[in-house]
């Protein structure tokens, strides 16, 4: 028996470059950065101070006082990212309908709640124990992004979360497409989201030597492949894709983006922060996603690649690439929209999915941006700067998370 297929139908997000798909879409065509000095909190005392913030938000604006209430930062933006796509997509649900138990969610996050866990331990090293918030822990879990989503949009099927560092919305909407493949959902909300920009995770990245001091230039301080990259910028958001098995979506008309054509996972089994050296991992994982889409490397028209303006990550992935794609490798365009909305962490996977999707949309792939000067180890089409007319068929994305999680998807037109 054929596998079930798997389409895309609506798409949603909240990121630095705007809180809905056209105006993220717009900047990111036009080559627009997002970055710029942190307002989240005071930097006096960081030897960062730039972030890529999702400009003005105000979670009232999306959603009801209550909702927003109970929810961290984290949460809040996947239910936004999630409204709009299931709006998108043009499915609403109400409590009883017997359609909501065969839909469910898949959400990915690095960290959690975790403005909410520095908040709460300053309440309780400040104010002791007894006014620590009942609704601290709920808000912490990285789970409550998608059960509060499953909650208000009455998805009742499978739920559950991949807490896989950088790779995790990734792993997100695999997972979610493998949940449709063997039967057990006909739509599945997939998509990812974080909002680490507080003292704790600065402090954490900046010791740890992996993050940007461009602090003088904020707009030209993520620059993925640049020889003159210094480490990622910090970023925040959500995105949201609605996966529809493949004759659901027909039988109620609905407009098909792109379909899931190919997931791939492995490990480095390495270090717990840096790339096994020569890409094997990540080389494997996009080997696996090919071979799960029965396409060749040559088949491929665009590779969103993980490129997070670190030393050692860029250069692997360039590595990987060109393990797998061989001559292709220097033919296909391979470009970091982490350069524009910096590096969204367990909500990266799912953005530059949905820019993937949007590529094969439009068949404009969007720009790697301060990309001046050219690394020997970095020796790919980067789409250096400027956005590029391509017949995209078929697109790759690349998410690699600390302790050696390695995902590939590959997205087709229908």
């Amino acid at each position: 028996m054929s596998r079930r297929r798997v389409v895309v139908t609506g798409i949603g997000t909240v990121n630095p470059l705007g809180a809905d798909t056209q105006t993220f879409w717009k900047n990111a065509l036009n080559g627009t950065s997002g970055v710029g000095r942190i307002t989240l909190f005071d930097t006096s005392g960081f030897g960062v101070k730039i972030g890529a913030e999702v400009p003005g938000f105000d979670p009232d604006e999306y959603m009801p006082r209550k909702v927003s209430r109970r929810l961290d930062r984290n949460s809040q933006f996947f239910w936004v990212a999630t409204d709009q796509a299931l709006r998108d997509a043009g499915i609403v649900y109400d409590e009883d309908d017997p359609e909501a138990e065969r839909a469910g969610v898949v959400v990915g996050s690095g960290i959690g709640g975790i403005i909410t866990m520095q908040e709460t331990m300053d309440v309780l090293r400040a104010r002791g124990p007894d006014r620590v918030s009942p609704v601290a822990i709920t808000k912490i879990i990285s789970n409550m992004a998608g059960g509060v989503v499953s909650i208000d949009f009455h998805l009742y099927g499978p739920n559950t979360t991949a807490v896989t560092a950088c790779a995790a919305s990734a792993n997100a909407i695999g997972d979610a497409t493998e949940i449709i493949r063997r039967g057990d959902a006909d739509v599945m909300v997939a998509g990812g989201t974080e909002a680490g920009i507080c003292e704790l995770a600065l402090s954490s990245f900046s010791q740890a030597k992996a993050i940007s001091t461009r602090n003088d230039d904020p707009a030209a301080a993520s620059r993925p492949f640049d020889a003159d990259r210094d480490g990622f910028v910090m970023g925040e958001g959500a995105a949201t894709l609605v996966l529809e098995e493949y004759d659901h979506a027909v039988a109620r008309e609905a407009d098909i983006y792109a379909e899931v054509l190919g997931y791939g996972m492995s490990a480095d089994g390495y270090h717990i922060t840096l790339p096994r050296p020569g890409g094997r991992g990540a080389a494997r994982a996009m080997d696996h996603a090919l071979a799960d889409a029965s396409l060749r490397p040559d088949e491929i028209d665009y590779i969103n690649a993980h490129g997070t303006s670190t030393k050692a990550n860029d250069a692997t992935e360039t590595a990987a690439i060109k393990t797998v794609f061989g001559d292709a490798a220097y033919t296909v365009p391979v470009s970091s929209t982490k350069s524009m909305t910096g590096h969204l962490l367990g909500g990266a996977g799912a953005l530059e999915s949905l820019v993937c999707v949007l590529a094969i949309r439009d068949g404009l792939v969007p720009p790697t941006i301060n990309y001046e000067t050219p690394d020997p180890e970095c020796d790919l089409d980067y789409v250096p700067n400027t956005a590029r007319e391509v017949d995209v068929d078929r697109a790759m994305t690349n998410s690699f998370g600390f302790g050696g999680h390695n995902v590939a998807l590959v997205f087709g037109k229908p």
